[in-house]
Formats: C-alpha cells, sequence, structure tokens
C-alpha cells in the first residue's frame, strides 16, 4: 500500500514534496520492523536529503529522521554511525528546543543506550544520568518516562558492579510503576524481576525469590501461565532454587518451564534445548549428591566397625 502510495505522490507531488517524503519515511519504517535493514536504510536516507532541501538540517522532521537513522545503524550493528546520527540529532534538537525538551532529552537516552552497547560504560552513565536530571524537570519524578530511564540507569550501575545504586535505581522505579499501573502492569512486574536478578547477584536469595514469585503471580495473572513472560520467570526461579541448593524445586521449575516453550516454540527451539541442558545437569549433580551421601555412609560405618575391632 505504502509503496502504491509513494508511486502515486512522487508523480503527482515530485520526489521532495513533504508528503512523499513522510510516505517514504513510513515505508522505512516498515521495512525496519520487516528486518530488511538494506532498504529500510535506503528509504531512510531519501527521506533524509529531501527533508534537508525542503525543509533545512534543524526542522523536526529532519532531525527525527537522523534519529531513526541512528537508531537503524545500531540495529545494523554500524555503531560508529549510529553515534554520528545520534549527535547530529542531539545537536539539532538542543538548538530547536533547548536541552530539556523532552524530544532533546530522547536522544540524550539514545546514546546512552548506545555507548552502553559499545560497552563505553562512563559516557553511558553520563547520558543517562542528564537524561533522568532533564526529565525530572520537565515531566517530574513520578512521570513513566523519567522511570524508564531511572530503570535503565538501575540496570546499568548493575551492569557496572556498583549493586547498592542499582538496587537504590530499581526500588525508585518500582514504587514509581506501582503508584502509576499499579502492581500487575508489565512494567511494574519488569521491575520487581529487575530487582529479583539483583538480589540473586547479592546472594540475598531469600530476597530474591520473593521478587521472583511476586513477579510470576503477576505474569500469570496478567498473561496466562505459558505466555513467554510467565516462562522466563518460571526458569529464573529453577535457577534460583539450583542456587540454593534446592533441586528438587529448580527441576520442577524447569520441567514447567520445557513444556510451556515447546508447547509455544516446538521441541527444538533455542529455549528448550537450553533448559534441557539444565535438568540434564540436575540429574547429575543429584545422582552425585545421591552416592556422596551412600559413600559417607559407608565411610561412618567402616570407622565405627574399625573402632569396635579394636
Amino acid at each position: 500500500m505504502y509503496r502504491r502510495a509513494l508511486e502515486g505522490k512522487e508523480k503527482a507531488l515530485g520526489r521532495n514534496h513533504t508528503s512523499t517524503l513522510s510516505t517514504i519515511n513510513n515505508l522505512a519504517l516498515i521495512y525496519r520492523d520487516q528486518g530488511k535493514l538494506d532498504e529500510a536504510e535506503e528509504m531512510y536516507q531519501q527521506a533524509l536529503e529531501g527533508y534537508k532541501k525542503a525543509l533545512g538540517r534543524n526542522h523536526t522532521s529532519t532531525l527525527s529522521t537522523v534519529d531513526n537513522l541512528g537508531a537503524l545503524y545500531a540495529d545494523q550493528g554500524k555503531l560508529v554511525k549510529a553515534e554520528e546520527m545520534f549527535w547530529r540529532a542531539l545537536e539539532g534538537k538542543e538548538k530547536a528546543f533547548g536541552r530539556n525538551h523532552t524530544s532533546t532529552l530522547s536522544s540524550v537516552n539514545n546514546l546512552g543506550a548506545l555507548y552502553w552497547k559499545q560497552s563505553k560504560l562512563g559516557k553511558a552513565e553520563r547520558m543517562y544520568r542528564q537524561a533522568l536530571e532533564g526529565k525530572e524537570k520537565a515531566l517530574g519524578r513520578d512521570h513513566t518516562s523519567t522511570l524508564g530511564t531511572v530503570n535503565n540507569l538501575g540496570a546499568l550501575y548493575a551492569d557496572q558492579g556498583k549493586l547498592v545504586e542499582a538496587e537504590e535505581m530499581y526500588q525508585r522505579a518500582l514504587e514509581g510503576y506501582k503508584k502509576a499501573f499499579g502492581c500487575d502492569h508489565t512494567s511494574t512486574l519488569s521491575a520487581v524481576n529487575n530487582l529479583g536478578a539483583l538480589y540473586a547477584d547479592q546472594g540475598k536469595l531469600v530476597e530474591a525469590e520473593e521478587m521472583y514469585r511476586r513477579a510470576l503471580e503477576g505474569k500469570e495473572k496478567a498473561f496466562g501461565r505459558n505466555h513467554t513472560s510467565t516462562l522466563s520467570s518460571v526458569n529464573n526461579l529453577g535457577a534460583l532454587y539450583w542456587k540454593q541448593g534446592k533441586l528438587g524445586r529448580a527441576e520442577e521449575m524447569y520441567r514447567r518451564a520445557l513444556d510451556g516453550y515447546e508447547e509455544s516454540f516446538g521441541y527444538e527451539s533455542e529455549h528448550c534445548h537450553d533448559i534441557r541442558h539444565n535438568l540434564h545437569a540436575l540429574k547429575v549433580i543429584s545422582r552425585l549428591k545421591h552416592t556422596m551421601f551412600y559413600f559417607m555412609l559407608f565411610l561412618v560405618l567402616l570407622f565405627v566397625k574399625l573402632v569396635l575391632l579394636r
């Protein structure tokens, strides 16, 4: 449909009319969603050149297309080009809107995500902190966009090993999402899950179990027992129980996750392969523990017998 619309607009209005360029941009979005990244890049480049000619370099439509092209380059793994586009978009938006406009802050956030992807964690933190401070001023501490950046900063801190700071951010995001959306919203449940993973990394296994169980119960209500997000929480509980040495419970969770993934993705899926590998490892460990128990019992009985024979 967009192809036909584009051909019609090119004939009626010309290649560089803003309506034509809007259709080109929409076609690029569709190609990106379809995974046709080369075709999407071609469309974005065409739209960008057209907008620069028609509206100028710092018009909102031009800057939006620069941003879109940056996101596409990031998807393609062309991270240097992505950084160049995101910086161009940011500088243009600062001139057009100011530092604390939501569109400017979106570009700051994009740069933070890109630097994180490049493992430039210090730069990523600076971008996320700038985005957070701007959003707090522009939107307020409890706006959902602000909370999204709080959550991102928490995840970045966790990646940096700053677990205390990560916990503070995750707790703040969780409280904010509960107020904004309620306990069973996807954003709230994601924050609960993030806290569970952080507690597991900190060795706070009781707290981790509580968070994972809360996430699981909420996802069962929101999505159903066999939704992929629910199964991910089941799998997380399996891994946690293994870490706690509760091998029977771990096996129970893994088997439930396996049944769900087989139904959703098929027997040969990567999810199923990984869980079967974990179940096999659990079985081996259980056998070893069983064998060690009887071996130790044998040694104790042997020692007692030797003592009695003296």
